[in-house]
């Protein structure tokens, strides 16, 4: 197999190039392509794998030309320069890296309060210029204020220790923190009215979403305690920040630091030049260490999911170990192929798909397995389905997915069981991983098989008739067909069968055609996997 390529278009450190070549990866450093976006384009389709930063954007256009792309790596937390839904369509997992940068981005929204709230900026352009204002800046101590956190997620929780190393009092609005977590922190959970009407500082820690947009609008600035200090050094566009320009004006609002602007870069913005704003070119993750970690964290997670199929940090697809991946690998590959002979087999609109875990199976990471039986079902009708955006084309095509576990799996280690509910009838199939890592199909409509998947093969149901065996195998003969593995079972004698066999190439529409003449042939299909 060659070596995955991977592309690195923005600048990262050298550290990382070496660490996809150790890996052998076969990498490309051009640091300053992805400012060109034609000749990204151009070239982009040639690698598995891309690694950035902010210059480059992974558009939907890019994404188009990017035929083998299977992972798109953000150096850095923000992946707001990567079209996700269309990376999704494409079945490209994009990570980035949400604990390389947690720390210095921490550090500076601490920092940006010290300036503010001593207004360390404006006094020393004041000194430097040779006065000494020395009354005019009149700061506020930080110790027992009380400082706000809309958001107190990995970056959050850590201003929120610093905060209190500082004798501040610290509540924090988030609705995914825990009261257990919030105890551990030493933070007080409050809502955001609370937040509001308390804090002397408030700080935001939130990622940019339909939720959080303006989530400090004009409404919720207005009832803000008098004399609050606003910083963000989350996300340009969480604070509405005209309606902030008036509220400092008015002196209602005490000050603010910013580090992220809803435009960037930003020239211009209601509140620069305003007295006692903060303002800094978005340098919440730039220092030394944050951009080696960072740049070090991309390239172990690009590779390993290039060589072992870990994914981690993935925005658009469940975290799988470097441990996990060899012992789900299997059971992915049983489940893609087994939905696949069922999706070959359904011909009407399918409305639910449930898969069943029993055994040992049931105690591994199922999202990527359940991703991988939906593709397979779904792929005879959506030849553009895969993993990573399986589960969003059934929910869009309202598809009921069900997942059902079950400790006991009789006489087998692992069974994994496929019900397919389409508009006409039900159909279901199981298999199983044996020891030598490779997948079996071993009960078709409740009825036992023992058989292996193969590139070709061909699908019989029949009445346990005398004389069927004889007819299909001279057919097969005749027609030059030579046959790899024979499967038969039944549910009693003389009722209804079922043949599973593996052939050497495709089954012409001929000879296809003469099987269904045999007496005995109820449906024969030919498969492929």
């Amino acid at each position: 197999m060659p070596a995955p390529k991977v592309l690195i278009s923005d600048a990262l450190s050298p550290a990382a190039v070496q660490i996809f070549k150790d890996r052998g990866i076969d990498v490309t450093f051009d640091p300053n392509l992805g400012k060109d976006k034609d000749k990204l384009a151009a070239i982009i389709g040639d690698y598995d794998g891309l690694a950035i930063r902010s210059a480059t954007k992974a558009t939907a256009k890019l994404l188009e030309q990017a035929k083998n792309l299977k992972v798109i790596g953000r150096a850095g937390i923000g992946v707001d320069n990567v079209e996700i839904p269309a990376a999704t369509s494409r079945g490209v997992i994009v990570m980035n890296t949400p604990f390389g940068n947690s720390i210095t981005t921490a550090e500076h929204a601490i920092a940006m309060m010290f300036a503010l709230a001593r207004q360390i900026p404006s006094a020393d352009a004041s000194t430097q210029a040779g006065k000494w204002e020395k009354n005019r800046f009149m700061g506020v101590e930080i110790t027992a204020k009380t400082l706000g956190l809309i958001g107190c997620g990995n970056i959050g929780s850590i201003v929120a220790e610093r905060g209190i190393g500082l004798r501040m009092r610290v509540i924090a609005f988030d609705p995914y923190l825990s009261p257990e977590r919030a105890v551990q922190l030493g933070v007080e959970k409050v809502e955001l009215e609370d937040l509001l009407k308390r804090a002397d500082f408030i700080t935001l820690h939130v990622p940019m979403t339909e939720k959080t947009k303006n989530i400090l609008s004009a409404e919720n600035l207005a009832k803000t305690k008098k004399g609050v200090r606003i910083i963000n050094c989350a996300r340009g566009g969480l604070v509405d920040e005209a309606a902030l320009a008036e509220l400092i004006k008015s002196g209602h609002v005490a000050g603010a630091a910013f580090d992220v602007f809803s435009q960037e870069p930003a020239e211009q913005n209601p509140l620069f030049g305003l007295d006692n704003v903060v303002c800094t070119p978005h340098l919440g993750a730039s220092t030394n260490e944050a951009q080696e970690n960072v740049a070090l964290q991309v390239a172990e997670q690009m590779s390993d999911y290039l060589l072992k199929g870990a994914i981690t940090n993935a925005v658009n697809f469940p975290s799988i170990s470097a441990e996990e991946a060899p012992r789900i690998k299997p059971f992915v590959d049983l489940a893609e192929k087994l939905g696949s002979f069922l999706g070959q087999l359904t011909e009407a609109p399918v409305k639910g798909i449930r898969i069943e875990y029993e055994g040992a199976v049931a105690s591994l990471n199922l999202k990527a397995i359940s991703a991988a039986a939906i593709t397979g079902v779904l792929r005879p009708f959506l030849p553009e389905i895969n993993m990573v955006n399986s589960a969003m084309v059934a929910k869009e095509k309202g598809i009921v997915v069900e997942e059902l576990t079950r400790e006991v799996a009789g006489n087998l280690e692992s069974v994994i069981r496929i019900v397919v509910e389409a508009e006409d009838m039900p159909r279901h199939a199981s298999g199983t991983v044996f020891h030598d890592g490779k997948p079996r199909i071993i009960e078709i409509r409740d009825i036992q098989v023992d058989a292996e998947f193969a590139p070709h093969m061909l699908y019989v149901r029949n009445a346990d008739k005398p004389g069927f065996i004889g007819q299909f195998g001279s057919l097969l003969g005749a027609a030059g067909v030579n046959v790899a593995t024979f499967n038969l079972g039944r549910d009693k004698p003389g009722g209804d069968a079922i043949c599973y066999v593996a052939v050497d190439e495709p089954v012409s529409d001929e000879l296809l055609a003469k099987i269904h003449e045999i007496p005995m042939v109820k449906r024969a299909r030919r498969l492929k996997f």
